[in-house]
């Protein structure tokens, strides 16, 4: 019983840390007055519809499948099958969280990212522990 609530604790850590407003990073240029541009950083909620508009997916994505892994977990706690798919969620999740930092550049990647991303691994290795001698 002790493993099913540690398969529903890491997807709710993930989304209390994906509502936190520093997840999703954009970076914006802003014209000085002298004539040079400024680059500089945005951050915003992984739920946040915004980062998605201007081109950065992974937030949008990771955030609904973390919802979804969360919803198949709690299934996972009272009927015990479905770790399979909860780790295969979890792995999908985890590169969903790293696009940004594949596609734009790390400086696109926050550390509340690459929090999001080690839970959500954690989640996965876990998954995929589950069942073996000594877990």
């Amino acid at each position: 019983m002790k493993k099913r609530v540690k398969l529903v604790a890491f997807p709710l850590l993930a989304v209390v840390l994906e509502l936190l407003p520093y997840g999703a990073v954009l970076r914006f240029g802003r014209p000085l007055e002298d004539g040079p541009v400024e680059i500089g950083r945005s951050a915003y909620s992984y739920f946040d519809p915004g980062p998605f508009a201007y081109g950065n997916f992974g937030p949008l994505l990771t955030a609904w499948a973390t919802v979804l892994l969360l919803l198949v977990s709690c299934m996972y706690w009272f009927n015990g099958k479905g770790r399979w798919g909860i780790a295969a969620l979890s792995a999908l999740a985890v590169l969903f969280s790293l696009m940004p930092l594949v596609m734009i550049g790390l400086g696109s990647f926050s550390l509340v990212g690459g929090l999001i991303t080690l839970v959500l691994a954690a989640q996965a290795a876990m998954a995929c522990a589950i069942g073996r001698k000594g877990f």
